[in-house]
Formats: structure tokens, sequence, C-alpha cells
């Protein structure tokens, strides 16, 4: 049987503030500070994606749950559920690449820190901005091995329903499918709990960067 678990439930950047009494760029320190917060306006749609995704999910289990309980009687109704689940897939994949998109925007800002933490006057400021940039591309490529896990996915299941298509479908060929995508999943759940981590890890150390620097900053509305 194929496990059924929420395969990308990921942390998002803590929320977006605003530097108070300050003159944006004026200091090393307030350029990193807008950069930063640059990116969590840049992630936005990457959590917007989130529950696109699960409600997909969803879906597409419940489709997979009646195919299942099916007979090979029923081929025309199982040829239909399959092409539905199917379409369900192709849209689960368009979310994935637009959470991707986003996430590597993000990215790419983010490399723009680099510049206004070398310019930092503060030794032990300046090497506690390095283990922040240093925890924030970790985040990055823990990302991008869950996110290339769940592309493989999701091609593994445009295969099942195309299986499900074939009257002559025999259980080993399906459980060989099943075994395949459950073994992903696997690794889907490993990489996206350390994605989690990296996020968690940052968001702290973002906080104590801007305590540590001096700057004051509130919540945006």
């Amino acid at each position: 049987m194929r496990h059924w678990k929420r395969t990308v439930a990921s942390l998002t950047l803590a929320s977006s503030l605003l530097l108070t009494g300050c003159i944006n760029g004026e200091t090393p320190e307030q350029e990193i500070f807008e950069t930063l917060e640059k990116v969590v306006d840049l992630e936005e749609s990457f959590e917007a994606q989130q529950a696109p995704l699960l409600d997909l999910e969803q879906k597409e289990k419940q489709i997979y749950d009646e195919i299942i309980t099916l007979g090979m009687k029923e081929f025309d109704q199982i040829v239909k559920l399959a092409q539905e689940g199917s379409s369900l897939v192709e849209k689960r994949e368009e979310a994935m690449m637009a959470e991707k998109e986003s996430i590597e925007a993000a990215r790419e800002q983010f490399e723009e820190v680099k510049t206004s933490i070398e310019s930092l006057d503060d030794e032990d400021l300046k090497k506690e901005a390095q283990s922040l940039y240093q925890l924030m591309e970790k985040r990055y490529e823990a990302y991008m091995t869950l996110s290339g896990h769940y592309m493989e996915a999701i091609q593994l299941d445009k295969e099942l329903y195309a299986l499900f298509q074939k009257e002559d479908l025999t259980l080993e060929e399906l459980q060989l499918q099943i075994n395949k995508i459950n073994e992903l999943l696997v690794k889907i759940k490993e990489s996206n709990q350390a994605f989690n981590e990296f996020t968690e890890q940052y968001n702290e150390a973002k906080f104590s960067f801007y305590k540590n620097a001096g700057l004051n900053v509130e919540y945006k509305n």
C-alpha cells in the first residue's frame, strides 16, 4: 500500500519586519536588515503554495483510495479516476514549480547580503553575520534536495496513474511502482525535516543578529 503522508509541510521565514528610527541603507547593519527582509517578502509566494499543495494531495488520496477498492470489472471507472488523478499530479507539479521559482528568486536576493557583511566593522558581528549566511545557504541547499525528490515522486505518480489505465496491469507491476514511490517519500520526509530545522535555526539567528547589531525593529501590520 502507498504511504500517504504530507510530503511538503515546510516552515517559512519569520514575519517581515520594519526598521525604525533610521535611514535605510545608512550602515552595513541596516543594509543587511533590508536585504534579509526583502527575502522574506520574496518567499511569500512559497508560503502561498503550501495550502494548495496539501489540498491537491488530499484530493488525490481520495481518488487513489477509490481506485484501489475497485475491481478490474470496473476498468472504465478506474481509467476515469486515473485520468483525474493524473490531472491532480499535473497541478501539484505546477504548484511545486511556482514554489521553487519563489525560493530561487529569494536566494538570488539573499546573495546580495555578502557585500554588506564584509563591510561590517565589528569582527564579532561580522562572524555572526557570516554564520547566519551559512545557515541560509544550508537551508536553500536542503530545499533544492527536497524539491528534487518531490519532482521525482511526481514523475513516479504520473507513471502510477498510467499503469492504472493498463487493462493487463499485474499486481506485481503495481506493487513495484508503489514501492518506488514509498522509498522517495521517505527521502522527502527527511529532506523536509532538514529544511525545517535550518529554517528554525536561521530565524533564531536572524533575530539574534538584529539584537546584537542594535537594530530597532517592529512587525509589519
